[in-house]
């Protein structure tokens, strides 16, 4: 069975998620513990927290899935993986069509690779979900001229504080999110830009393609001071930027403002009293809305691909399924066949190479019997008469 947990930004704003998510984390550990999954892939975005988990012990009655808190969604199944093909052709993302997502699953599931917890069910259900996330975008204009979370941060600030030439703007974080907010800050015209981020040498790269500066961390209340613009986008498990630490700093508040796109927040919102202008991720909604009427005319033509590879996806697990059950058919006649040729090649007269023949005689006829068998069982699945399976799994099972 095919387990999904989520919370994302349709059902929750930026401080419901991030406690709700160490809720879904506290809840997968508790079924971890109890049933022992070996296989699952977790995806943590700035406003999503997902795990996929595969497993044939959870039943769907687990008084544990029975979660008191409603902003917990549990799919099962055929849900679950229709929600993550939709995910990664970029229909679940705030900002619809936003190709971020395709990157985020394909790093999940290389992470859930590399550390052995991606079994052959969710790997193959990951790498046609990357695959029609890409046919999507390929077959239609669901991301043609999309905007990012970074974009649509910088598209924020201008509509509060106009036109940013000859700002001055500090981004904080120069990970993948900042990465984002300075392609977008590259195509306007600041007085100057300045990066910070823990590791130096990140901010160095990320200032020097941006024609910047990147400055040390331990430096940002000298740069927040003469700041008309700060994007925060770290990783931090905290708040960097607090009331009292700009307290500290002899500036102007309120001609300062913030857009903390991090999850879990950057900013602590006690800075609003001191008059300085605060946004996150729940206020880009509204941009998010205008970018979903220009791309819903898409959604017809990504829904129907999505439809078409589900299709493809249950037929490509159902020969899985007939494969490992001839494989298994195929083990138990081999076991037969080299029993009997070694009771009969005991009783042959010792002739050179009549043990030979025997052996290639016997794989032979078992080859000839098992190339029907196999030829049709394969026929019934592909027509998905359920049940021949069904017989053929009863009668050759090997107990």
């Amino acid at each position: 069975m095919i387990l999904n947990l989520r919370v994302d930004h349709k059902i929750a704003d930026i401080q419901s998620m991030e406690n709700i998510a160490k809720d879904i984390d506290e809840l997968f550990w508790q079924l971890q513990e109890k049933y022992l999954i070996s296989e699952y892939i977790e995806i943590s975005t700035c406003n999503r927290k997902e795990y996929y988990i595969n497993s044939d012990f959870i039943p769907e009655d687990e008084k544990l899935l029975s979660h008191k808190n409603q902003n917990i969604i549990i799919d099962y199944g055929q849900s679950a993986v229709m929600h993550l093909l939709r995910m990664t052709s970029g229909l679940e993302s705030m900002i619809v069509g936003e190709d971020q997502i395709l990157g985020q699953v394909k790093d999940a599931k290389h992470k859930a690779c590399k550390n052995h917890h991606c079994g052959k069910s969710l790997d193959a259900i990951f790498t046609k979900a990357i695959h029609v996330g890409q046919v999507v975008r390929n077959k239609t204009n669901i991301n043609k001229g999309a905007v990012s979370i970074g974009s649509a941060a910088i598209n924020l600030a201008e509509k509060h504080i106009g036109n940013l030439d000859d700002k001055s703007v500090l981004v904080i974080g120069a990970g993948k999110m900042g990465k984002l907010v300075a392609k977008a800050l590259a195509e306007k015209n600041l007085q100057a830009i300045f990066v910070a981020n823990r590791t130096f040498y990140v901010a160095v790269n990320l200032a020097r393609d941006l024609g910047g500066q990147a400055i040390l961390f331990t430096d940002l209340e000298k740069y927040l001071a003469s700041a008309d613009l700060v994007i925060s986008a770290t990783s931090a498990p905290h708040p960097i930027i607090t009331k009292k630490r700009l307290l500290d700093i002899d500036m102007d508040y309120e001609n300062l403002m913030i857009v903390d796109i991090a999850n879990p927040r950057d900013i602590s919102e006690d800075v609003c009293e001191l008059g300085v202008k605060l946004f996150n991720i729940d206020d880009l909604r509204e941009i998010a809305d205008e970018n979903t009427q220009l791309r819903i005319n898409e959604f017809g033509e990504a829904e129907n691909i999505i439809n078409d590879e589900f299709i493809l996806l249950q037929e490509s697990f159902k020969m899985m399924e007939v494969d490992e059950m001839l494989g298994t058919l195929r083990a138990s006649m081999e076991d037969i066949r080299q029993r009997e040729t070694q009771k009969a090649s005991a009783k042959l007269v010792d002739i050179e190479g009549s043990v030979k023949i025997l052996d290639n005689l016997t794989n032979s006829i078992v080859n000839k019997i098992f190339f029907d068998i196999s030829k049709n069982i394969k026929q019934a699945a592909k027509d998905d008469n359920q049940d021949i399976l069904d017989v053929a799994q009863y009668i050759f099972k090997n107990d």
